[in-house]
């Protein structure tokens, strides 16, 4: 079941459209990567989402409803323009917001104690929001935006201002929030990210929805033939016309890597044979594209090769 499908999504701003035609299904208990360079439209898909803006034309339902203000209540929305009043005590800020999800005062305290022991801040609870660091105003930001458990969470760059220690505490949280049933959309810009967290992503580019997939079918589908391999010797001038040595390098002694792309269609086994026939091969892996990769293939305008 979806969790959220959106069905030929329009926006238009003056004579600048922010999203043409775009569709997106979201599996329930995912964590969805929402792809895009600067400018592609994520941001205006989220809003929509959250009910800031409207579509000029096109349908999202949740959990198979036609989106409306009672799915307010389901959704947590961390955005990537964070806002706490800076005023206010941490524990103070927490149990106000949890009040606004609609929590009972004491369960909204029960749970942001809870939350701050997890995410170590507890030692913080009295402290203003101006006194603390960007990280640690972080994990309020991300603590309000799950304190009331929605079905359906929004975390638009949730790593930003967050040391690498912090930033897989929150990876594990996140994690954690899918196994117990919640979905995820993830928007950021760290493909490192979107590797370890997203098993389902969409790439936005210039407002059209260019990919959407599991992680691994859109991998496979850019796999091209081309291999990694560590071996004694040299191959320059010693493979055949079906094959192409795209980089080669010296990594001590007469020890080399070699990336290889085949040519002529062959399997893997053939590759191998005729490497064992030049050079003494140690490793022999295939390079599979990474999403990093096919983020700039895509977005470079190379398309699909």
């Amino acid at each position: 079941m979806e969790a959220l499908k959106a069905t030929h999504i329009t926006k238009q701003y003056a004579e600048h459209i922010a999203l043409d035609d775009v569709s997106l299904t979201i599996p329930k208990g995912s964590i969805y990567g929402l792809l895009g360079p600067n400018g592609a439209g994520k941001t205006t898909f989220i809003r929509i989402i959250n009910q800031i803006i409207n579509a000029d034309s096109g349908e999202i339902l949740i959990n198979n409803e036609p989106l409306s203000t009672k799915h307010i209540a389901i959704i947590g929305y961390l955005p990537e323009e964070r806002g706490l009043y800076k005023k206010m005590k941490v524990g103070e800020q927490l149990v106000y917001l949890g009040q606004l999800r609609d929590l009972p005062r004491r369960e909204a305290i029960k749970r942001s104690r809870a939350w701050c022991e997890k995410l170590n801040i507890y030692d913080w609870w009295n402290k203003k929001i101006e006194d603390l660091s960007k990280g640690m105003a972080q994990k309020i930001q991300f603590i309000s935006t799950i304190l009331n458990e929605p079905e359906l969470i929004i975390l638009d760059e949730p790593f930003s201002g967050f040391d690498p220690v912090n930033a897989n505490l929150i990876k594990d949280e996140i994690l954690a929030l899918r196994e117990r049933g919640s979905t995820v959309i993830f928007s950021t810009h760290r493909m490192e990210s979107v590797e370890e967290l997203c098993d389902h992503i969409a790439l936005i580019n210039k407002s059209k929805k260019i990919l959407e997939g599991t992680k691994k079918e859109i991998k496979e589908s850019y796999r091209n033939n081309t291999y990694i391999v560590e071996h004694n010797g040299t191959l320059n001038g010693s493979l055949s016309n079906d094959y192409s040595i795209l980089q080669q390098s010296c990594l001590e002694g007469d020890y080399h890597q070699s990336i290889v792309k085949m040519t002529n269609g062959d399997g893997p086994n053939n590759l191998l044979q005729h490497l064992i026939s030049s050079v003494e091969v140690h490793s022999f892996i295939e390079k599979i594209p990474s999403i990093n990769d096919i983020f700039i293939t895509n977005v470079e305008g190379r398309g699909h090769e």
